[in-house]
C-alpha cells in the first residue's frame, strides 16, 4: 500500500513530551551487548515492533534458505484461513497412505500413525511446537488438496503482506535445492503480520514449551523460551544446506521485539546470539510512548462516505526508540492517499504514521480506521459536499 504525505508535526510539541532525560534511562556502562560477529551469524535483524524501528541489521536483504522457519508462513496462512472460515480448529483430517510412506519419522515429526484422524488444531500445534514435518504436509493436503496448491497459497499470501524477496515450495521447508528462500526483512514482515493481526491465535498456538500427541511428549527447541523474560516464540530452523536460523519474539512492559538470525554454523552460536540480541534490544535504548493502544492519532478525510472524516487509530500503540547519545528529538508524519474512498471497514489499514527519531532509522506504523464508513446516500453526499465547501 502506498501513501502520500499529508501532515508533519513535532512529537515533542504535539504530545507535550519532556526532554529525553525524563525518559526511562538505562546505565549504558552496565550493558554488554555481546553482538556476534558476521562470521558467527552472517544474517541478523532486530526490530522493535512497538515503534517499527530497526534496532540492528546485518545483510537483512540477503536471501537465505529458511529450512523449518518456512513453517512460520504455514502458521500465518493457517491463521488467515481460520479467520476466513475456510477451515475450523476441530476439523478432522486423515493421513493419506502416500503421505505416511513419505513423511513418517522424516526429520522432526509428530509421529502420526498411518490411520490417524487428527484435528486441524492438533496438526498446527505439532507444526508450531515440535516442528512436525508430517503434520505440516497432512495439514497442507487436507486444506488445499496438495502440497503444490498449498505452496501457491503461501506465495500469494506472502506477496499480499509485502514479502518481496521470498518464495516457498512446501509447507515445511524440506531441502529443495534452494528453491525456497527468504530474507530477514521479509521474515520480520511475516512475524509482524502474524502477531498483530492474530494475537489470540498467536497466543494459542505459538510459544508452548512442549506438546504431546499419541502418548509422546516433545519439547520446543526455541532458544528463548524459559531463558529470556517475555519470550513467546517463534521458530527455529536447521538443515545442513541452510545452517542454523531462528525467528524469535519477546514482549516486556508493552514493548515487543522481533528478531531474525540466519546462517549460523552451530546451534549453540545461534542460540547464544538470539539471547544476546534480545537482551540488548530491551536494555540498550530509551523508549518514549507516544500513543496508547487504540488511541486516536488523527483523522482522515473521506470521499463518498456517510461521514466526511474517519478517526485513524493506533491498533497496538506507538512508541519511539531513542539511541544512546542522541538528542531525543522526535517528529511524526501522517501518510495516506486522501481523501479516502468509502466504503471503509473498521480496522482496515488506511494510513501510516512515520516516526522520525534523531540517530535512528525512520519507521512507519500502520493506522487503521476507527469505524465502518458506508457509501453515502444522495442526500448525505450533498450535505458532505456543502460542508466540504465551507471547511
Amino acid at each position: 500500500m502506498r501513501f502520500g504525505i499529508v501532515l508533519i508535526a513535532s512529537a515533542t510539541a504535539l504530545l507535550g513530551l519532556g526532554s529525553v532525560a525524563d525518559a526511562r534511562s538505562v546505565p549504558r556502562a552496565a550493558i554488554e551487548p555481546a553482538i556476534p560477529t558476521a562470521e558467527e551469524v552472517p544474517i541478523v535483524m532486530l526490530l522493535d515492533l512497538s515503534s517499527g524501528q530497526i534496532l540492528h541489521e546485518r545483510n537483512a536483504d540477503r536471501r537465505f534458505i529458511p529450512a523449518s522457519i518456512t513453517k512460520v508462513m504455514t502458521t500465518f496462512l493457517s491463521f488467515e484461513l481460520l479467520d476466513e472460515g475456510r477451515v475450523q480448529r476441530n476439523q478432522t483430517f486423515t493421513v493419506r497412505p502416500e503421505t505416511f510412506r513419505e513423511w513418517s519419522r522424516k526429520g522432526s515429526t509428530m509421529f502420526l500413525p498411518h490411520d490417524a484422524r487428527v484435528t486441524f488444531d492438533q496438526l498446527l500445534h505439532g507444526v508450531t511446537t515440535v516442528s512436525a514435518n508430517d503434520a505440516s504436509v497432512v495439514l497442507a493436503e487436507g486444506v488445499a488438496g496438495s502440497v503444490d496448491e498449498w505452496a501457491d497459497m503461501m506465495n500469494a499470501k506472502a506477496r499480499s503482506i509485502g514479502m518481496e524477496s521470498s518464495h516457498f515450495t512446501s509447507p515445511n521447508g524440506w531441502p529443495d535445492e534452494g528453491k525456497t528462500f527468504v530474507t530477514a526483512r521479509d521474515l520480520t514482515i511475516l512475524a509482524r503480520a502474524m502477531i498483530t493481526k492474530h494475537p489470540e491465535k498467536y497466543a494459542h498456538f505459538v510459544g508452548k514449551r512442549e506438546y504431546s500427541f499419541g502418548g509422546i511428549s516433545q519439547s520446543n527447541r526455541d532458544p528463548l523460551l524459559g531463558r529470556v523474560k517475555g519470550a513467546d516464540g517463534i521458530k527455529t530452523g536447521f538443515t545442513n544446506e541452510a545452517g542454523f536460523g531462528f525467528v524469535g519474539s519477546a514482549k516486556r512492559d508493552g514493548v515487543r521485539l522481533v528478531m531474525v538470525v540466519g546462517g549460523a554454523e552451530r546451534g549453540y552460536v545461534r542460540d547464544r546470539a538470539a539471547r544476546a540480541y534480545m537482551e540488548w534490544g530491551f536494555q540498550a535504548f530509551d523508549r518514549r510512548f507516544l500513543f496508547g493502544r487504540g488511541a486516536i492519532v488523527s483523522t482522515a478525510r473521506v470521499q463518498g462516505g456517510d461521514v466526511s472524516e474517519v478517526d485513524l487509530v493506533s491498533r497496538d500503540g506507538v512508541n519511539a526508540v531513542i539511541a544512546d547519545g542522541a538528542s531525543g528529538d522526535i517528529s511524526i508524519r501522517l501518510h495516506y492517499n486522501g481523501p479516502l474512498r468509502a466504503p471503509i471497514e473498521q480496522g482496515e489499514e488506511v494510513a501510516q504514521l512515520e516516526v522520525i527519531v534523531d540517530g535512528m532509522p525512520t519507521s512507519k506504523i500502520p493506522l487503521v480506521a476507527g469505524r465502518d464508513v458506508a457509501r453515502a446516500s444522495g442526500i448525505e453526499r450533498l450535505f458532505n459536499g456543502i460542508v466540504g465547501w465551507f471547511s
